[in-house]
């Protein structure tokens, strides 16, 4: 079954802020949001919460937790080497190789988990609601729900609050 969305075309950030907090009032389905550039309050009133930071931060307990325990066991368990009178276990020259494997280790694992969260894989094909959504324009997709919102009255307010076209479009499949 194809569903219907109401899209908003606007040229500027305040005219689409001001259209999606109106949208949000009327308790409409605001399906996706497209920018040429970030706008945290945008996220702040769409209420998305990431808990990439959260697995970041693990992410880096294991990174420094495992290259720590790599360090500890080559020096001193598998292949002791005494060197300019240290000891085999000295920490300081550990420091250095532990702060950079754990950046590289977060980084890494934080991009895969980000890649495989929002089903970022090479050839997947993406529903494009408009073509010009990440150039200049703000856009505002506006999904037809079963709480009996009318869709003519969604376009009216984002008319009413400032965009410059709105568009019908019927899709049948959406890759989110």
């Amino acid at each position: 079954m194809a569903k219907n969305y109401k899209i908003g075309v606007f040229d500027s950030e305040d005219k689409f802020l001001s259209s999606l907090k109106v949208l949000i009032q009327q308790k409409y389905a605001v399906y996706e949001t497209f920018t040429p550039y970030p706008i945290p309050e945008m996220l702040h009133m769409l209420k998305r919460k990431s808990r990439i930071p959260l697995a970041a931060y693990f992410f880096g307990l294991f990174g420094v937790t495992a290259t720590l325990a790599f360090l500890y066991y080559t020096s001193v368990i598998s292949w002791p080497i005494v060197y300019g009178g240290k000891p085999f276990n000295s920490f300081p020259s550990f420091v250095v190789v532990t702060i950079v494997i754990t950046i590289f280790t977060v980084t890494v694992l934080s991009l895969g988990l980000f890649s495989a969260r929002s089903k970022l894989i090479p050839g997947r094909l993406n529903t494009i609601f408009d073509h010009r959504a990440t150039d200049d324009r703000f856009i505002i997709v506006v999904e037809e729900s079963a709480a009996g919102l009318s869709m003519d009255q969604a376009a009216k307010l984002m008319q009413e609050n400032g965009a410059v076209e709105i568009l019908d479009k019927q899709m049948e499949k959406v890759l989110a």
